[in-house]
């Protein structure tokens, strides 16, 4: 599994899979909770969306599901800075190790 960046208002949005099932969501989320020990501290879920904040090394990130767009993994803040860039390239690049 290979992640896409993409940059918007200086945020980085890492796309871990831009066609899978809320399955593959489950099973990112497990996967961070288990191994980096993530807690999701706000989960917003949709019929078609689901937002689940969590906090990674400071930062305050976003692991995110569409139906149309599938996972993806944000800064919190609209106008996020450096580290939050940073914190969201490094979760991708640890998922993108993991089998799923």
């Amino acid at each position: 599994m290979s992640y896409q960046l993409k940059t918007k208002s200086g945020g980085t949005e890492a796309v871990i899979d831009d066609n899978c099932g809320i399955s593959k969501f489950y099973a990112i989320a497990h996967t961070l909770a288990d191994q980096l020990q993530v807690i999701f501290m706000n989960q917003v879920d949709d019929t078609e969306t689901l937002d689940w904040d969590f906090k990674y090394k400071g930062q305050f990130l976003t692991l995110h599901y569409n139906i149309f767009e599938g996972v993806s993994i944000f800064p919190q803040q609209i106008k996020s800075v450096k580290s939050d860039n940073k914190a969201v390239i490094e979760v991708a690049h640890f998922l993108e190790r993991q089998a799923f």
